[in-house]
């Protein structure tokens, strides 16, 4: 059959001029409905597909440069991945929001440069029909910008992210000699008393700015923490 002739030379010809990456679809744990995302959402698992990289002359996006908060990397790429290589590898019961396919918020691990990328938009006609039918995805990444997500993904580059740089709470939950989590009557967890944000965040400066506030310092620094300035206490 024609169609299926031209989808397994789409196949072999990705995995010829491609290169193989890891696709780690989104769990979501807690979505928020109102403003469409998930702050708990986490990344267990990667599956090997590989994909051609249509970027060919590099990067595209607004690239590196100097802003107000520092260096900022604005790097994309545009990924094509076989639907039926797709449907091989990664379980349907693991893709975001159990939709069979590609999906706005899924991580790709590119070893080329060792970076993660975070899927912005899935165009599904790329190739507009050739044969009656369609063939391939086009993923439209940019660079993922790391913000305390669960990775336990069994791949130890990825899972060292997590280790590096979260500031959850809950990597400071006290033990016991069994190595159990000690927990309050209602399960909530017993976090130590010396959790300090700077050990996980070398950019922090919460208790500099605690200090110079309470210490009638002239730098003017407004204390907010009794009160909320854009509405009701």
């Amino acid at each position: 059959m024609e169609q299926d002739l031209i989808e397994s030379l789409i196949i072999e010809s990705i995995r010829i001029y491609g290169i193989e990456c890891l696709y780690m679809p989104r769990t979501m744990v807690a979505e928020d409905l109102l403003f469409g995302e998930d702050t708990l959402s986490k990344f267990d698992a990667a599956y090997p597909l590989e994909m051609y990289i249509k970027s060919v002359d590099g990067f595209e996006g607004d690239g590196d440069f100097l802003s107000k908060f520092g260096l900022e990397i604005r790097d994309s790429v545009t990924l094509t991945i076989s639907r039926r290589r797709f449907g091989e590898e990664v379980s349907w019961s693991d893709t975001t929001k159990d939709i069979a396919r590609p999906a706005e918020g899924d991580l790709i691990y590119l070893p080329l440069n060792n970076k993660i990328f975070e899927v912005k938009f899935v165009e599904h006609e790329a190739v507009f029909y050739q044969m009656g039918s369609l063939q391939t995805y086009d993923l439209r990444c940019e660079l993922f910008e790391y913000s305390h997500e669960r990775l336990d993904t069994g791949i130890a580059t990825i899972d060292d992210i997590e280790t590096a740089y979260s500031g959850d709470m809950m990597a400071y939950q006290l033990l016991d000699e069994s190595g159990n989590n000690l927990v309050f009557e209602d399960g909530s967890a017993m976090v130590q008393e010396g959790y300090r944000i700077e050990d996980t965040d070398a950019q922090a400066n919460n208790e500099f700015f605690t200090t110079q506030t309470r210490s009638g310092s002239s730098l003017n620094f407004i204390d907010w923490s009794e009160s909320n300035p854009f509405g009701e206490i």
